[in-house]
């Protein structure tokens, strides 16, 4: 369908049906979904790039039955809000999805501080080893990316 700013995501959306967040990573992607009512962001896993076209296959896979919405894809936007190397690396990803599946509504999120945030939350809170974070923080950020564009699609709703 189209990549779309997150304020013009409500009218594309059916009402009902799950959301999915990815964080794109260098050598991973972190993937989360929402439940059907997109109230709630849940990790649920993270990929090893490998080709771009199997990458797709694989994240499609890994979603089918879920009665997907759409997308939201995590946007490394630098700290001065410009955008760098990485987010038109995100952006094209989101293009080459579009394709392969035209039926697709992808926005964009912010993800500035994300893995930050989830790194905090697994050594504060978890106390979790640097190993057991290697395999959890991709797709706990992933998690972090929806649920924030979740509140904010919350906000968008006409009371």
């Amino acid at each position: 369908m189209a990549v779309v700013d997150i304020t013009e995501l409500p009218a594309l959306l059916p009402r009902y049906g799950a959301l999915v967040g990815l964080d794109l990573g260098e050598k991973t992607i972190g993937v989360a979904v929402s439940d059907p009512a997109r109230i709630v962001a849940s990790p649920l896993r993270t990929l090893r790039k490998t080709k771009f076209t199997d990458d797709a296959r694989t994240l499609f896979k890994l979603v089918e039955g879920r009665e997907v919405a759409g997308l939201v894809i995590g946007l490394p936007v630098n700290m001065d809000g410009t955008e760098g190397v990485r987010c038109q690396s995100n952006r094209a990803f989101a293009r080459n999805l579009l394709r392969l599946y035209p039926q697709l509504v992808i926005t964009f999120w912010d993800e500035r501080m994300s893995t930050m945030a989830v790194n905090r939350v697994l050594i504060d809170e978890m106390d979790a080893s640097r190993a057991r974070r290697e395999g959890l923080v991709d797709q706990m950020a992933a998690g972090w990316i929806l649920q924030g564009a979740l509140e904010r699609l919350r906000g968008l709703e006409p009371d």
